[in-house]
């Protein structure tokens, strides 16, 4: 059974989060948040957090353990950009995008036969 958690609109690029998440699609859940706990990014921060919101809702609202998930999707979605401005010579303005993004992570419990590729 998979189980989703989701945070929206996170002052994070896509872009940078995407590196993060690439990094743990597949991994046992353990393993995922010992690796997370250790990278410096912003995106890791927030990868965690939803993580354990994922997490917590197996095992709260589904009666699974935390020994047998692993993460089995992990989408990083655009959301609206942010429109700043940056002023510049004789009062012309140069256009400046804050990024936005979606996360949505699906945690699984492994079947018996199945191994992840952790």
């Amino acid at each position: 059974m998979k189980v989703k958690a989701q945070a929206k609109y996170l002052r994070a690029a896509p872009r940078k989060v995407r590196q993060v998440a690439d990094l743990i699609r597949g991994m046992h859940v353990s393993k995922a948040l010992t690796t997370l706990s250790f990278l410096p990014n912003l995106g890791a921060k927030l990868i965690e957090k939803v993580l354990k919101s994922a997490v917590a809702n197996a095992k709260n609202n589904y009666k699974l353990g935390e020994d047998g998930l692993f993460v089995s999707e992990i989408l990083i979605d655009g959301a609206t950009s942010l429109k700043r401005i940056h002023p510049r010579a004789k009062g012309s303005a140069f256009p400046i995008l804050k990024r936005q993004s979606h996360i949505t992570i699906f945690v699984e419990e492994e079947k018996s036969g199945t191994k992840s590729t952790s």
